[in-house]
């Protein structure tokens, strides 16, 4: 009996699916596309509609010959790739080939791998979306017009290999503005003063000033927070206000491609990819013992906040079972989807309530077990009452200075007890701004124990890290779920940025692209112009619009752009050169500084005509003031596999070097190393003795020769956080201050 043939995207989903269909079914991977534009030429035909010149991807043609004598010999061939634009694709080209050996080729979904999920999708087989694969298509050729038109510019004026990007340049360019935007702050130094006052009948609590003569406060210096200290200490404390309120917090929606990217970044530290590689294996399942493969989570590229009913219901009965009736909400709730969303599939959640994620933690690898728990807590949170809290303000008059002391108790944890919320207080920040008295009212009177003025200056704008970047580009709308992981993925691999603390940085390359392509190519790299051609896409999908016409606008401003920038190709790579003081050796004229495939490199000015050309490598213009024990040549800074250090200028006459020193003496007794700057084999910096192994003092944030006011500790170190940014801690007695180049003010 002839059987049918269902062919998927990827190799790891064939055991899971031949598992649930059984024998009468044979399941094949095309192992993604296998069909693309060729790489050694343009192959979109401007002049005939766009039309893109497909040919077989290099290694696919054995594949597609198996899957033609299978199709042959099958009654019918279902195919089942990825239930987004580049699935439909796919399909769409699997389609062409098979359809002269089998009439019967129909296209299924799978939005989960479970057998419930699959049987459904092959009892309701449907037709390929043509106006999805428009969609891809037309995508298709934007990149590769702007990839192929553009990147000869950068070849031309930088060096040749780099390459141009429609979407990942203007992700280079957030993160080229954000560092620019550091670059030119100036921290501004503020005060804020703190009371701590005590009732008749209550214990010691603390409040901030707010308000005086009824604005809001602006302390600048020292010299006026101390003014204020001595007004305050003269007046009379009395209990202006006291609200109490309950107030509910909803939990947050399950999750999407995005939001999933953007809290298992923050929670685990893993990159964008990495956490997609996880998510993927997650779908396409995972050996559960006797049961099989079994696929964990639906489809995980998505930007909708939907949920299937059916989903709904599940989740419901287990909260019920697990926390308790009063933690079901009266109605299952629903979370509005973004207006940019496609809304293609439902947001990520569980496949079933019966893989919980303790019942099969020991079928799965770390990351797999945290990832699915993220997923699993979200969802199940989603889906549960609202944490209840009785939030109390309490405002304090003192003559003309406001204070405030505002507090929250947990009534009912609701969510919470399922869902970890970043926005739930720790118990450190508790501990920190004391309680709050619920048994003050309006009039009474309060003693002052004591007043703290503390310095603090304002922060420059945080540097994104893959979480926060791809938050801003959902925000903007630039790019869909299955782009984020890649755009962020080519910079680093281009070196147009690097990751650093879990922050991105432009390079010097990326930095020098980017002016490049901004401006010269202004609209084509612009911000809102590559959120509306998102929407162009999207509208091509929904079929409101014509590929042909969105492309060929596209066009006509882009090919108007090309010719301009054509004319200024010279002064664009003469702008790129940096004149140096040095003549060329050979003929006399002035060395410049040149981009070059290494890096940057000194050639002669009178090229073609002279070839002259000598390696620079930047880390040696950092010359020192010591000078060589050896040969009194001035030592330069350079980088090794092991991090920075101190070697001579007259390299390769004199081979001295050292370790790279911050200057500061170690602080283990007895030792007279000092503290210097080393890598760890994976690149992560980290700080050490110099007499290392004698000595094993090492430390992962930078120390500062700076004596801790609390215990007299030699030295404090260099710490950063998102919510405190950067500040100074006492490894032996905890304390922090807060950072500034003149002065360190005791924090806690």
């Amino acid at each position: 009996m002839p059987k049918s043939l269902v062919i998927v995207e990827s190799v790891a989903k064939t055991k899971t699916i031949n598992h649930i269909l059984g024998k009468d079914y044979v399941v094949k991977a095309s192992v993604g596309h296998v069909k693309d534009l060729p790489k050694n030429r343009l192959a979109v035909d401007i002049e005939n509609e766009f039309e893109p010149d497909y040919i077989t991807i290099k290694g696919k043609g054995k594949i597609l010959q198996e899957l033609r004598k299978l199709a042959k010999s099958s009654d019918q061939v279902y195919i089942a790739t990825d239930p987004d634009r580049e699935g439909e694709a796919i399909a769409y080209h699997l389609a062409n080939e098979l359809k002269e050996k089998n009439g019967n080729v129909r296209r299924v979904l799978f939005n989960e791998i479970t057998k419930s999920g699959v049987t459904r999708a092959i009892a309701h087989p449907t037709t390929i979306n043509l106006k999805k694969v428009n969609a891809q298509k037309a995508r298709r050729v934007l990149d590769r017009l702007v990839g192929y038109k553009v990147s000869p510019v950068l070849w031309k004026t930088v060096y040749r290999g780099l390459s141009a990007g429609r979407v990942q340049t203007v992700a280079l360019r957030l993160i080229c503005e954000r560092e620019e935007a550091i670059e030119a702050f100036v921290a501004e130094e503020y005060w804020s003063i703190k009371a701590e006052l005590k009732g008749e009948k209550t214990e010691p609590f603390f409040s901030e000033l707010v308000k005086i003569s009824g604005k809001k406060i602006k302390i600048p210096n020292e010299t006026s927070a101390a003014e204020h200290v001595e007004h305050i200490r003269q007046a009379h404390f009395v209990v202006s206000s006291v609200v109490k309120k309950t107030v509910k917090r909803s939990p947050s929606p399950p999750f999407t491609t995005s939001t999933l990217q953007q809290e298992a970044a923050r929670r685990f530290g893993f990159s964008s990819a990495r956490i997609m590689a996880i998510a993927q294996q997650l779908y396409e399942g995972i050996e559960l013992g006797s049961k099989g493969s079994v696929g964990l989570i639906t489809y995980m590229r998505t930007d909708s906040t939907r949920i299937a009913e059916e989903a709904l219901e599940a989740a419901r009965v287990y909260i019920a079972d697990n926390y308790g009736s009063d933690y079901v909400p009266d109605k299952p709730r629903r979370f509005k989807t973004s207006k940019n969303a496609q809304d293609a599939h439902e947001a990520i959640r569980p496949a079933s309530m019966a893989q919980e994620p303790k019942k099969i933690a020991r079928y799965l690898t770390r990351d797999q077990r945290k990832l699915f728990e993220l997923i699993w807590s979200r969802f199940v949170a989603s889906q549960m009452a609202p944490a209840i809290l009785d939030q109390t303000t309490i405002e304090i008059e003192a003559g003309e200075y406001l204070f405030r002391t505002t507090g929250s108790v947990m009534k009912f944890r609701g969510f919470l007890q399922a869902y970890e919320d970043s926005k739930e207080p720790t118990d450190e920040e508790e501990k920190k701004n004391g309680h709050v008295p619920g048994n003050l009212k309006k009039n009474d009177r309060l003693e002052l124990l004591g007043l703290t003025p503390e310095q603090h200056f304002t922060k420059p704008p945080a540097r994104f890290s893959e979480s926060t970047l791809i938050k801003e580009l959902d925000h903007l709308g630039i790019g869909r779920p299955s782009t984020y992981a890649v755009i962020i993925s080519t910079l680093l691999n281009r070196k147009y940025a690097e990751r650093e603390a879990r922050r991105l940085f432009p390079t010097e390359l990326g930095r020098t692209v980017n002016n490049i392509l901004i401006q010269y190519f202004p609209q084509i790299f612009d911000v809102h112009f590559t959120a509306i051609m998102e929407t162009r896409l999207d509208l091509i999908e929904a079929g409101k619009r014509k590929t042909v016409e969105v492309l060929q606008e596209f066009y006509d401003s882009f090919e108007k752009a090309l010719s301009e920038v054509d004319q200024k190709m010279d002064q664009i790579k003469k702008s790129l050169q940096e004149k140096t003081e040095e003549t060329c050796p050979e003929c006399g004229k002035p060395l410049v500084v040149k981009w070059g495939r290494n890096g940057k490199f000194l050639a002669c000015s009178g090229y073609p005509e002279c070839k002259y050309t000598r390696p620079l490598k930047e880390d040696e213009l950092q010359t020192t003031d010591e000078k060589c024990p050896k040969c009194e040549s001035p030592l330069v800074v350079k980088v090794g596999r092991y991090g920075r250090f101190l070697a001579c200028s007259n390299y390769p006459k004199c081979k001295f070097t050292k370790p790279f020193t911050l200057g500061i003496p170690c602080p283990k007794e007895g030792c007279v190393g000092e503290i210097v700057e080393r890598r760890t084999k994976r690149g992560k910096v980290f700080y050490g003795c110099s007499r290392y192994p004698e000595c094993d003092f090492a430390s992962w944030h930078k120390p500062l020769f700076k004596k801790c006011a609390n215990c007299g500790n030699p030295y404090l170190e260099e710490h950063y956080t998102k919510s405190k940014g950067n500040f100074l801690k006492c490894p032996n007695c905890k304390v922090e201050f807060a950072f500034s180049p003149e002065t360190e003010t005791t924090l806690k």
